[in-house]
């Protein structure tokens, strides 16, 4: 309830203030388990992310966000969980994987923070792990804008990744990590072509 309320007046609000596009809502699942990635240039993305997604999601958030108490408490309610980016989180394993279990959504970023532009070598292992433990697929999206006020935010969501299918044995931590960067691979891919042609002129 709370989380629908919250998601509707974001929805509204945002709405007069950014043209927010949602391309290939078709590939959104409707139903099951799903680990939902993407990349991560602004604070404001899971709030974009979570408009334009049906299901309700429950992000991943940095452990700093938890320091004010009411925000502590607005966030819990939103099903936002901590996380502690420096090192191995147990908890939050164990939370992401008590949710996929319950056939949730789980939001997160592989890069860990905001990052400009792509490198392959800020993706982190626990996404390909998180992925595998729980056998629920990986949705890649990519989220492109300036975010400055009237400007367009365009939500490029692609087809499932089903990690299950590139490990036989049980992945080592080089698997995980290399898996991890195929999930990364593939969210920087769905940006439009004419985009990066684009860029590479400037």
């Amino acid at each position: 309830m709370f989380y629908s309320f919250v998601k509707g007046l974001a929805k509204v609000i945002l709405g007069i203030f950014y043209r927010i596009r949602a391309h290939g809502l078709e590939n959104l699942p409707l139903e099951g388990k799903l680990i939902i990635c993407s990349n991560h240039a602004s604070a404001w993305d899971p709030i974009f992310i979570s408009i334009a997604f049906p299901r309700q999601i429950s992000w991943m958030g940095k452990k700093e966000l938890f320091k004010n108490k009411l925000l502590a408490a607005i966030l819990s309610k939103l099903t936002v969980f901590p996380v502690d980016r420096d090192g191995s989180d147990l908890s939050a394993i164990r939370t992401s994987l008590r949710l996929l279990k319950n056939e949730g959504v789980l939001g997160l970023f592989p890069e860990g923070t905001r990052v400009k532009e792509f490198d392959l070598d800020n993706a982190k292992s626990g996404v390909a792990m998180l992925g595998i433990r729980s056998g629920a697929p990986i949705l890649p999206i990519y989220i492109e804008g300036n975010y400055k006020i009237f400007s367009k935010i365009n939500i490029y969501i692609g087809k499932t990744i089903d990690l299950s299918n590139m490990v036989e044995d049980r992945p080592s931590n080089e698997d995980y990590l290399n898996m991890s960067k195929h999930v990364l691979s593939t969210i920087y891919s769905l940006k439009p072509q004419e985009e990066i042609n684009e860029g590479n002129h400037s």
